[in-house]
């Protein structure tokens, strides 16, 4: 009986430990998730940047006669 209450005993420690670690992982990717939604939004703005200045570029650029233009 006794050796019951110790196994019983040892699993619940096992959880509790096993739910502490998932309750720091699930932090930790928490965490990670908004660093990296921060990084993605930065590059796309800096993508659309970068496609505005390449447009006004373009939109300086004279325009090739009709018999030039590439196909």
């Amino acid at each position: 009986m006794i050796s019951d209450f110790h196994q019983l005993s040892e699993k619940i420690r096992q959880l509790a430990e096993l739910t502490h670690a998932l309750r720091r992982e699930n932090a930790d990717l928490r965490h990670r998730t908004v660093v990296l939604q921060d990084e993605n939004a930065e590059l796309a703005r800096r993508i659309d940047e970068a496609h505005l200045r390449v447009a006004a570029l373009l939109e300086k650029m004279p325009a090739l006669p009709q018999d030039q233009e590439v196909a």
